[in-house]
């Protein structure tokens, strides 16, 4: 007999987070982490069918260098950060269910960062389960940063220029150089600000698949929340993922709402005690 093992028991919530890594529940052997290739990730018509390929002014090399130290900047200042992460995950079909969970990332007292689960339901699941790779999924590759200690990780290509509503935007192609064993990558496309540098969209999905653990496309949109900051709010995939058992639609979409900055500069001082006050009825001193 072959023992089950459970669907996001709450125990374990906070820890397996639903993210963009899915396992068919007729097998969960996993498999060798060759890289994935993915035409409709790696061509720029594919991914960024308005860019156009204008060389921009400043070297492209200089910028993308200017991007990555941009992101490490946002992710330092997000850690500084309290939120609401909202996650809905669907069994479309064959079968209909559902995963949700809602937790806040928050600071202890003394600044320590943490997840706070405040909305877990039991799963109605079907079709797929959750693997242990969805929190790092979520945690990092949902919403990617291209920080500059990553970016020797990462090959990045310049595709063009696309305007996104009033935005004008540099589009690059991103994907990992080699894919380490137990690591986790993002391959797509970024967009840009090219005022600001910041990375306000990305489209892509998670690498490398393993054997039946398959990741859905999806794009992530960023917000301005603070100064030159770009801020994710919204995460949302909808695709097929083609198991050996058969094909599974899943819908998955991810809200960071109620940004707020955490005041850690702080301190509480020394406690002392304070004199009582003198009693109102007690006799005047002789």
């Amino acid at each position: 007999m072959k023992l089950r093992e459970p669907i996001f028991a709450l125990s374990v919530a906070a820890l397996l987070i639903a993210g963009g890594v899915y396992t068919a529940r007729a097998t969960e052997a996993q498999g060798s982490q060759a890289p994935t290739s993915d035409p409709a990730l790696s061509s720029p018509q594919a991914t960024s069918g308005q860019a156009n390929g204008a060389a921009p002014s400043v070297p492209v090399d200089e910028i993308i260098h200017k991007v990555a130290q941009h992101e490490s900047d946002f992710k330092a200042e997000r850690d500084n950060y309290t939120y609401t992460q909202e996650v809905l995950v669907e069994d479309v079909a064959p079968n209909h269910g559902e995963y949700r969970l809602t937790s806040d990332i928050v600071f202890t007292p003394a600044g320590k960062r943490y997840e706070q689960v405040t909305f877990a339901p039991a799963s109605s699941l079907v079709d797929f389960s959750l693997s242990p790779e969805d929190a790092r999924d979520l945690e990092n590759v949902q919403p990617f940063v291209l920080t500059a200690e990553d970016l020797p990780k990462y090959d990045v290509q310049y595709v063009g220029r696309e305007k996104i509503d009033d935005l004008n935007t540099y589009v690059f192609r991103v994907a990992p150089k080699k894919i380490e064993k137990g690591q986790r990558y993002f391959q797509g496309t970024l967009w840009v600000d090219d005022q600001d540098l910041a990375v306000v969209k990305s489209d892509g999905k998670a690498v490398p698949d393993l054997k039946e653990n398959l990741f859905p496309r999806f794009v992530t949109y960023r917000e301005n929340i603070a100064g030159k900051f770009w801020f994710p709010t919204y995460t949302h995939a909808d695709d097929i993922l083609h198991f050996s058992s058969g094909d599974v639609h899943i819908r998955m979409t991810v809200r960071y709402k109620n940004y707020k900055r955490f005041g850690s500069t702080i301190r509480l001082g020394e406690s002392k005690e304070l004199p009582s006050a003198p009693d109102s009825n007690a006799p005047p001193k002789k």
